[in-house]
């Protein structure tokens, strides 16, 4: 009886350990700049933060500037549409859904 709560414990204490290592990673998913309003704004755990107040690279190397204007690694630019998100890694969203 003993050792079936030891390992019942051990397996809980488990979980909880890796929901604790998992919560920032999923709220960095959700960190980046946003086109609102025709202005940037920062998103910190998908919540806006304050305004785009400098040029951001992103971890794929695409540079995001303060006018929405994108540069991406290998030299394309694009810009930032009404209601995009460009998330810390480089992914695109838009409606919800990733490009």
């Amino acid at each position: 009886m003993m050792n079936y709560r030891t390992v019942t414990l051990a397996v809980v204490g488990l979980f909880l350990s890796v929901s604790f290592l998992a919560s920032p990673v999923m709220a960095a998913e959700k960190d980046g700049v946003m086109m609102k309003d025709g202005k940037m704004w920062r998103l910190q755990d998908g919540k806006e933060i304050g305004r785009m107040d400098r040029e951001t690279t992103m971890s794929n190397g695409t540079k995001v500037m303060m006018s929405g204007k994108m540069m991406m690694k290998d030299g394309k630019e694009m810009q930032l549409q009404e209601g995009q998100v460009m998330m810390l890694d480089g992914k695109l969203i838009e409606g919800g859904k990733g490009k």
